[in-house]
């Protein structure tokens, strides 16, 4: 027999008790051939360039290319409707793309074994900056119409998607790849502009001049979400004083003494301060006039910060009056570089106390909060820089044509020092937004753009999101904070590369033409030629004589067409109303990583909830991205990136890049927590390829031991198979739902979890111990042995299932050698795992488990030792605990029974109670155990008492358990089966 509490097969422990204990050197070996030992040609591990030859030929075999098409074609009650957020047209596949486009696979994978109707159609964002700027490279580009920059731009961004879309496939994604949407075809950029022009119906987009996010890098305006940050940006801070011409009149009764009093304010961007109309206060903070110790200097600050800025500039503040910042009402500053300019005291209510003097130098031109005291107050909004950054002649000859960020920047610092405005210089090491394209830092600037107004929309936008549910639930929290700071969507770019907004201007007024005829005859258009057209084609191709009459128009001569293009989150934002079914456009889910929290979520959410008030899914998956195993952010200056084509299909140097194949990178992102920070390297990836080899052995263990056998014609009863086997049914049963439900749940690492779980202590530890004597031993035809076999195929079947959502090319290797099935047939084709609720059955647990808690007492009570050689006299209290025991066990004392089995021993006795006279090499032990039944309705404890002994019986040189009469001689049992072989 086995040796107790070793594993048969461990999450993967070699299958080898059979061949080590039946043809060790120890046996004669005549009886090798008459014991059922495991036989199957399916590989315990295939490596290298084998592994990867096999990995395509299953995709072959099994059709992965066609089993989109296949379930789309087949009848089903339920549909899934995954939304595929576009990935950037810009680059080679990198690991985010793994673990994004393996995550939602895998989901679909689950939907189609679970027979839904799987809608899951890939797509790119083809547009925008970063194509454009890869596209022309080092190409002189000034001479270059938009017409040959969208031609280069195009034909870059249709190498990405075909290096792409081959990587994807690779990984065995499944999905509609003859279908792909992208956001520069003419009937996806048709259906954008409908979108457009309900959302300008509506007067929710407009054109308007007030400051955005401006990159003098790129020459475009910049939505939040085109920002990154960068904690370690260093600016030239600056404490400036605007001198005070006319004191507020509350102030002017009390200072008649004091001599010239300066407003402090501090700026980080000192290039700001010509374009300067007003100094802003807090009406509701105090405010004083302090007195500097070292030079009698008279500065107006905010009380509060009276310490900090003694400490700061050096020198003690003697405060000579303290008034409410209401009392500031009038005043009236000289500007420190434009002697002759007056600008205001206003209040307003951006005005903080966390740095700076409590007072705020205002430009309207260049901060968004500036601009809106500006409005409020009918201020002048001056920009005196251009689209290059640099200085315009409104700023005056000094400065004209040097960039604000360095020489302008420097220049204005020199101006303010000669005026003796400047207190005090310091570097202030803060986040500043960056150009997420060319990672160079961007300014605040008003130009005229078109605006969404996202202001409108959020309470509407938050009501929307509340219906939907988001995993994991501590996201949501980010999303309706992005939605709190955005009061308005900057949605023109002016760039070449993307959809034009389809506008045309009044060549004298400037006056916008865009309304109902306009647009619906341009989406009209570039549904048939593309929006090449907007440059390729006159302009009487869309200012048709129709359409301006019914725009009450006037000639055609008189407009010119829009340059602008739209914002690619713009783009890909209405994605819902070009793909998803037109019946209910909202797909099941959307699953993406979490810097989309401000970018497609968002852009999707409100074009969504603009056109149709309702949000444009039903669930948001947020992941983490991959970093590497030390948790940095991969970079290849650092040399952390991991390429997963590399990991497929190894490196230059296979030693230290070995291939490791697709189902390795799947089980990567299978078995992380995708949602944080998913770390990968040759660690984790060694790591993930040991558990798949651990797996397969398992697998390898279940195939070898159904050679032979098929279930469609040899499956046996449940209601006569042995109750362990029945108990393993039933566990499995367990099993399949809690994968089910986490794969509903998208935890595929619970997945993981729970395989392992099963696999290590239901199978290996024990149901794998205690059956081998049987599937070994008996005979081939017996109804234990088939019971046993039956049950085997149903765990290999659930296993296999479980994981194919994963491990899509072992799941069909798997099936190719499985039992019960026609040539041809696919597992993914085949549904989900089948279990039964018969497989439940009452006091079946009991049996099993009680069973196994005597077995516990009596190994403890001989630790270290083989549980096969002993007797076992096992005493229950007459009750039901007996009586369920009895089930197990007929006879009052067997070598063969089902209880023996479970004990692993020689020879099991049930009786009420121990003997006296117990062999003096006996030992003891005793436990209880609660009996709980129909939910509670019955509940019996009951104790039980195990004696051991070492066995009379000796060791049978067939089966090796210690049931034979004498020394070398067969066991009843295994005599019978050769007797009934011959």
């Amino acid at each position: 027999m086995l040796l107790v509490r070793r594993s048969a097969v461990g999450f993967g422990g070699v299958a080898r008790w059979g061949l080590r204990c039946l043809c060790s050197r120890d046996a004669p070996g005549r009886y090798r051939d008459t014991v059922l030992l495991p036989r199957t040609d399916f590989p315990m591990k295939v490596n290298g360039p084998n592994l990867l030859e096999r990995e395509i030929q299953i995709q072959q075999k099994c059709g992965f290319d066609q089993l989109y098409t296949w379930q789309r074609e087949k009848k089903a009650k339920k549909v899934y409707c995954l939304h595929d957020g576009p990935p950037y047209a810009n680059g080679d596949p990198h690991v985010g793309h793994a673990l994004n486009k393996i995550l939602k696979d895998i989901r679909n994978r689950f939907e189609v074994l679970k027979g839904r109707l799987v809608h899951y159609v890939p797509g790119w964002d083809c547009h925008g900056l970063p194509i454009e700027l890869k596209a022309l490279g080092d190409l002189e580009t000034s001479g270059m119409t938009p017409l040959q920059i969208r031609q280069k731009a195009r034909e870059f961004a249709e190498r990405a998607i075909s290096r792409q879309r081959a990587a994807f496939q690779r990984w065995g994604v499944m999905a509609d790849w003859d279908n792909c949407y992208y956001t520069f075809d003419g009937k996806y950029e048709a259906a954008q502009l409908k979108v457009f022009l309900e959302m300008h119906n509506k007067g929710l987009i407009y054109q308007d001049y007030k400051p955005v996010f401006w990159s003098p890098s790129s020459r475009t305006a910049l939505a939040e979400a085109e920002l990154e940050y960068n904690p370690e940006h260093v600016s030239r801070a600056l404490y400036i004083t605007f001198p005070l011409l006319t004191l507020p009149a509350k102030l002017a009764l009390i200072a008649e003494s004091w001599g010239r009093v300066s407003v402090l304010i501090w700026t980080t961007q000192p290039w700001t301060i010509p374009a300067n109309q007003a100094v802003c206060y807090l009406p509701k903070l105090q405010y004083s006039v302090v007195r500097r110790a070292d030079n009698e200097q008279l500065l107006l600050v905010a009380t509060e910060r009276m310490n900090n800025l003694s400490s700061i500039l050096g020198t003690n503040l003697e405060s000579l009056a303290t008034f409410a910042g209401s009392d500031l009402e009038g005043g009236v500053c000289q500007h420190p570089t434009i002697p002759s300019k007056e600008v205001p005291l206003l209040p307003a209510n951006h005005v903080t106390l966390t740095k700076g003097t409590g007072l705020v130098h205002t430009a309207p031109a260049h901060g968004m909060e500036d601009y809106s005291v500006a409005t409020h107050f009918n201020l002048p909004v001056e920009c005196m820089v251009d689209e290059e950054g640099r200085f315009t002649e409104l700023a005056g000859a000094e400065l004209q044509n040097k960039s604000v960020m360095t020489e302008g920047n420097a220049t204005v610092i020199s101006m303010l020092q000669a005026v003796g405005a400047v207190v005090k210089e310091e570097d202030c090491v803060h986040s500043y937004p960056y150009d997420w394209r060319t990672k160079q830092p961007v300014i605040t600037r008003a130009s005229k753009q078109w605006f969404i107004n996202t202001g409108s929309l959020k309470d509407k936008a938050k009501d929307a999101l509340q219906k939907v549910r988001v995993i994991p639930e501590s996201a949501r929290s980010s999303l309706l904070a992005m939605l709190d700071r955005r009061t308005y969507w900057c949605i023109s770019r002016q760039r070449s590369w993307g959809v034009p907004i389809p506008v045309f201007y009044h060549k004298e007024t400037g006056e916008p033409l865009l309304n109902q005829h306009s647009v619906t005859h341009i989406a009209k258009v570039f549904s048939e030629k593309g929006s090449d057209s907007w440059w390729a084609e006159p302009v009487e191709t869309f200012l048709t004589p129709d359409v301006l009459q019914k725009s009450k128009a006037g000639a055609l001569s008189d407009y010119v067409r829009g340059e602008d293009v739209l914002d690619i989150w713009f783009d890909s934002g209405v994605s819902w109303a070009a793909v998803l079914q037109e019946s209910d456009p909202r797909a099941d889910s959307c699953v993406e990583g979490k810097d989309q929290i401000g970018g497609w979520f968002q852009s999707s959410l409100l074009t969504s909830v603009a056109v149709r008030n309702k949000a444009p899914y039903k669930a948001l998956v947020v992941h983490g991205f991959a970093v590497s195993e030390r948790g940095e952010k991969m970079s290849k200056s650092i040399g952390n990136v991991v390429d997963p084509d590399v990991v497929i299909n190894g490196g230059k140097d296979l030693s230290v890049c070995p291939p490791y194949g697709a189902d390795v990178l799947r089980w990567w992102v299978a078995e992380a927590n995708v949602f944080s920070e998913v770390q990968i390297g040759p660690n984790t990836l060694n790591a993930a390829k040991d558990s798949i080899n651990k797996l397969r052995n398992t697998l390898k263990f279940l195939l070898g031991n159904l050679q032979g056998f098929d279930p469609r014609s040899q499956a046996v009863d449940t209601k006569q198979m042995h109750y362990i086997d029945q108990y393993m049914l039933h566990l499995l049963r367990e099993f399949s739902m809690k994968v089910t439900d986490a794969y509903n749940e998208f935890d595929s690492s619970r997945v993981i979890r729970l395989l392992q779980s099963f696999i290590t202590r239901e199978l290996s530890n024990f149901y794998f111990s205690i059956i081998k004597d049987r599937l070994y031993c008996d005979p081939e035809d017996s109804l234990g042995r088939r019971s046993c076999q039956t049950v085997l195929e149903e765990i290999l079947d659930g296993v296999n299932r479980s994981i194919a959502p994963v491990l899509p090319h072992l799941a069909e290797e798997v099936y190719l050698h499985s039992p019960g099935h026609d040539e041809g047939d696919t597992l993914f084709r085949s549904g989900w795992i089948k279990t039964d609720s018969v497989w439940r059955k009452p006091g079946l647990e009991e049996a099993v488990e009680g069973a196994c808690a005597i077995r516990d007492s009596f190994l403890s009570s001989i630790p270290g030792r083989n549980a096969a050689e002993y007797d076992l006299i096992i005493a229950i209290e007459p009750g039901l605990f007996f009586e369920i025991m009895e089930s197990l066990q007929e006879e009052p004392t067997s070598t063969c029974s089902q209880l023996t089995e479970l004990m692993m021993a020689s020879r099991t006795t049930l009786t009420n109670s121990l003997p006296r006279d117990l062999p003096s090499d006996s030992v003891t032990s005793s436990g209880n155990f609660l009996i709980n039944l129909e939910g509670g309705m019955i509940r019996e404890e009951s104790s039980y008492s195990v004696a051991a002994m070492p066995t009379s019986l000796s060791r049978c040189p067939r089966c090796r358990r210690y049931t034979a009469d004498e020394p070398d001689c067969l066991c009843p049992r295994c005599q019978t089966m050769l007797e009934n072989t011959k």
